[in-house]
């Protein structure tokens, strides 16, 4: 088996292809490690079965002879956070929608197997029920999250018209080794790690009562990996733990105490849970997790110093990284 995996070096992308290796394929990842980072794979160096093309997934001349012979493509290369997508919304636009048509296009070419797009729960808005299943109203709240649609929207376009063998799999917050350490203010594990590491108060939004449906990694890629494996084309499947948890609880695994969290603003666009209806993978597929918050949590902690170079923030340069998140959002 050919496998080729578009971010391979971010954060699930390297995780997904650790999964393709041990399974026997044969990988090639394309990423322009503008968020991913080649450590995610330094481990992987001396694999004779892995090759790595630093490559923009927009320039379609280039990537497209990487497509040939492959059997399974697994799409995780985007931009992501919401901050940066309201203030760039053209750079979104490009690496997620105009990325993801070059990326079918190229899998079209080569005539590809199994084609499997990564979606985001962000795509729900605010959802009218919890848990949230797959029929639910799509409404992003943000450009982010629009753009993440518009690739789904893409990529099953090309199963119904081209016959392309699409699987598109809607993930709810994703955690666990690996995940961004720098940049843009993002995701809560990264922001609570590295104030951790620092001593530094654990910035909890709201009253911290709102709930997140955390899934492992782990759990993720066996999803993907799953799905590939099935026959079924043409379907999009919520991804998650089949739970969900406060993000008190999640500051109390990591350590802490309510002494010492800060509170800081609620921010529009935001839901007070995310919880994913996983009925139909667990029927059409036969999956469901294996790991818990408690055991991720752990195992995150046994590899903390992962996170050393994250920044630390504070409520200042939170309110600061988020000025255009009210601005724009704000009703």
């Amino acid at each position: 088996m050919v496998s080729l995996v578009t971010g391979g070096c971010g954060f699930i992308g390297s995780h997904m292809v650790d999964r393709l290796l041990a399974e026997g394929h044969e990988v090639r990842v394309i990423d322009n490690c503008s968020t991913g980072r080649m450590e995610n794979l330094a481990h992987q160096k001396d694999n004779s079965k892995l090759t790595i093309t630093e490559a923009d997934i927009c320039d379609t001349d280039k990537i497209s002879p990487l497509f040939e012979g492959v059997d399974w493509v697994f799409h995780f290369a985007a931009l992501a956070d919401i901050v940066p997508s309201i203030q760039r919304p053209e750079d979104y636009f490009h690496s997620n929608v105009d990325g993801t048509f070059s990326v079918l296009q190229a899998a079209k070419a080569a005539g590809v197997k199994r084609f499997m797009y990564t979606a985001s729960s962000s795509c729900y808005g605010i959802p009218d029920k919890f848990p949230t299943d797959e029929s639910a109203e799509i409404r992003p709240e943000y450009p982010y999250a629009l753009t993440k649609r518009l690739g789904e929207e893409l990529a099953l376009h090309y199963a119904k018209v081209y016959k392309l063998p699409v699987v598109s799999l809607c993930l709810f917050n994703v955690y666990g080794p690996r995940s961004r350490t720098s940049g843009t203010y993002g995701a809560v594990f990264g922001v609570f790690l590295g104030q951790k590491l620092a001593g530094e108060p654990y910035t909890v939004v709201g009253t911290g009562e709102q709930t997140r449906d955390f899934t492992y990694v782990t759990d993720i890629v066996d999803a993907f990996y799953t799905a590939a494996k099935s026959d079924v084309v043409g379907e999009r499947f919520n991804v998650g733990s089949e739970h969900t948890y406060s993000v008190n609880k999640l500051v109390e695994l990591l350590g802490g105490t309510e002494e010492n969290a800060v509170h800081i603003p609620k921010r529009p666009g935001e839901p007070d849970c995310t919880w994913a209806d996983t009925a139909k993978i667990n029927t059409m597929l036969d999956w469901h997790p294996k790991v818990t918050l408690e055991e991720g949590v752990q195992h995150i902690l046994d590899n903390i110093d992962y996170w050393r170079e994250a920044p630390v923030w504070t409520p200042d340069t939170i309110k600061t990284a988020t000025e255009d998140w009210f601005k724009y959002l704000g009703k």
